[in-house]
């Protein structure tokens, strides 16, 4: 367990504002064994009578306390493996990634496969990418890149022979493969069907190299103060990763894991689901759960593969694709749901987010009422007919802050597919909260930044990068600083059931867990624009440091 390299003490902060969602602010806290005991005048008093000669006290010299982040949606093996290849998600045209997969071959001779993500699918028109400017860069060795979104895969033309992927290959079930007029394939796959072609073939990658992925991707959540992250994407692989990081000690955060459920085996792989998640408990580590299944209701609207109840305004794509049909979404949630486990569906487009509730609801009709708190991720278009079901099934809605923005993906491929109607209703994050419904931030990192502060600031404005519109991009959906806090602390710690633990997280009551993250300056008064740059200072897992920012500005993981 991550941990600081001195005994845990007895604590009182003071010196700023101490903030927890639903709860009085306060200026001081008292923190003894991992939980808070009081706040306010008590913990002046109980600093005074019960923490006797082992008081540490840390003045928090006007800066912000607060409970430490959640992330209700990621994705920590591949933003930790995105550091070992290629690193093309800064890379602002083709020729710019080609010359640095080109860079990193020739440092790298003895990789049998060149293996990248994150690269920007705009920079290409209508996001498709030819195999040939990758074999321009690196022609003796299979290049297989992830695009930003990762339900997309660019790769070369020694990738596609290994793969046997050739103008007779038939369009794969869950899957499209762009091609040439002459019906070879062009180089860029789309979905889990057709981006499998290349998986069969391509490395899976050493149990150590995953582990270490993980040791940085959790050390970089800690550093962004951030305690527990929902992996939404888990493999029977990624299994053992895991069990292996928790043994150990390479997690920094906590992490529950929601296990993939394939539309083409599930019923045969239901039994390994069961057994994945009694592994984990078995294990019966405390920074390590395994609770939730993961369904991909449909794919991207960039790729025209979220499912629309209205066509698709380009006439290349129809309604786009359902991953699951929706007979078969709902039994399947049934199944998963009779077993205990947490429902966490992908669901992007309108179709989609209604075939995900249509499945929930199938939950409660056949396997009868109980607190299960189902979670749609995205959300991205939602009709306006079902955004009262939300509240009325107990659904979690886990959206991705900085995806509310007019960015170049936005633009030029998300909003030509839409068009302008449907692109007004992207995104509905105040008619959400305003139904009643329970809202969770998350990052889907590595598809976009994990910094919680990035996501807040994009909620409060909806404006980009070059801070365009003024006004903010749909005003009517903006929220204030309050309510995105909220949303990325108690929104979490609600889907996660964290009130349902001995010390819950996410809030600062006596007997919660001291989850705490220690900010530069306090959000709520900090110009929206400017709240990306306030620096998280410290965190605390459970009363302990997993990440200290010094007085010379050099970052310190404390593992």
């Amino acid at each position: 367990m991550p941990a600081d390299d001195t005994p845990q003490r007895s604590t009182l902060f003071f010196g700023g504002p101490i903030w927890s969602p639903a709860q009085p602010e306060c200026t001081a806290l008292g923190v003894e064994c991992g939980r808070v005991v009081a706040a306010g005048a008590d913990a002046v008093r109980w600093s005074r009578s019960a923490a006797g000669d082992d008081l540490r006290t840390v003045d928090l010299a006007g800066g912000f306390l607060m409970p430490a982040f959640g992330e209700g949606h990621a994705h920590p093996i591949f933003g930790g493996l995105e550091a070992l290849g290629p690193q093309i998600r800064t890379c602002t045209s083709v020729s710019e990634i080609a010359e640095e997969v080109r860079r990193w071959a020739a440092q790298h001779p003895g990789q049998d496969w060149i293996i990248g993500a994150g690269y920007d699918s705009s920079l290409a028109p209508g996001g498709l990418f030819d195999a040939a400017w990758l074999d321009r860069a690196v022609a003796d060795r299979p290049v297989m890149l992830r695009a930003w979104d990762y339900h997309t895969v660019w790769c070369n033309s020694a990738a596609l022979e290994l793969a046997g992927v050739t103008a007779d290959t038939p369009e794969p079930a869950l899957g499209e493969i762009p091609r040439r007029p002459d019906g070879s394939p062009l180089g860029t796959l789309r979905e889990v069907g057709a981006i499998d072609l290349l998986l069969a073939v391509a490395p899976a990658g050493e149990t150590r190299a995953r582990v270490e992925a993980l040791r940085h991707a959790t050390a970089r959540y800690a550093r962004h103060g951030v305690t527990w992250v929902q992996d939404a994407w888990v493999e029977e692989s990624d299994v053992e990763v895991y069990l292996e990081a928790a043994r150990s000690g390479a997690l920094s955060t906590r992490v529950n894991l929601a296990l993939l459920a394939d539309p083409r085996s599930f019923w045969e792989d239901l039994p390994a689901l069961l057994a994945a998640r009694a592994r984990v408990q078995d294990l019966n580590h405390p920074l390590l759960s395994a609770d939730s299944v993961k369904f991909f209701a449909d794919g991207i609207i960039e790729n025209e593969t979220a499912a629309l109840l209205e066509p698709y305004c380009t006439h290349r794509h129809t309604h786009g694709m359902q991953i699951w049909q929706p007979a078969a979404i709902a039994d399947a949630a049934v199944a998963v749901d009779a077993a205990g486990f947490q429902l966490h569906i992908h669901a992007i487009g309108d179709a989609a987010v209604r075939s995900a509730l249509d499945a929930v609801a199938a939950c409660t009709d056949r396997n009868g009422p109980r607190d299960r708190r189902p979670v749609i991720a995205h959300a991205q278009l939602i009709s306006p007919q079902d955004v009262p079901r939300f509240t009325e099934l107990g659904v979690v809605a886990n959206v991705q802050p900085l995806w509310a923005q007019l960015d170049r993906v936005m633009v030029e491929l998300t909003m030509p597919r839409l068009g302008g109607r449907r692109s007004e209703r992207q995104y509905p994050f105040r008619s959400l909260i305003d139904s009643g419904a329970h809202v969770a931030f998350g990052s889907d990192w590595p598809v976009s930044s994990e910094i919680p502060l990035d996501g807040i600031a994009t909620a409060v404005t909806r404006r980009n990068a070059t801070g365009e519109p003024s006004g903010g991009w749909i005003p009517a959906e903006l929220v204030d600083v309050t309510t995105a806090l909220d949303a990325y602390t108690a929104g979490v710690a609600h889907q996660a059931f964290a009130d349902r633990r001995a010390a819950p997280w996410g809030t600062l009551a006596p007997g919660s867990a001291a989850d705490l993250v220690w900010l530069s300056s306090d959000p709520r008064y900090t110009a929206p624009q400017s709240i990306p740059r306030i620096q998280v200072l410290e965190t605390w897992l459970s009363g302990r440091t997993t990440f200290r920012h010094d007085a010379a500005g050099e970052h310190h993981n404390r593992m």
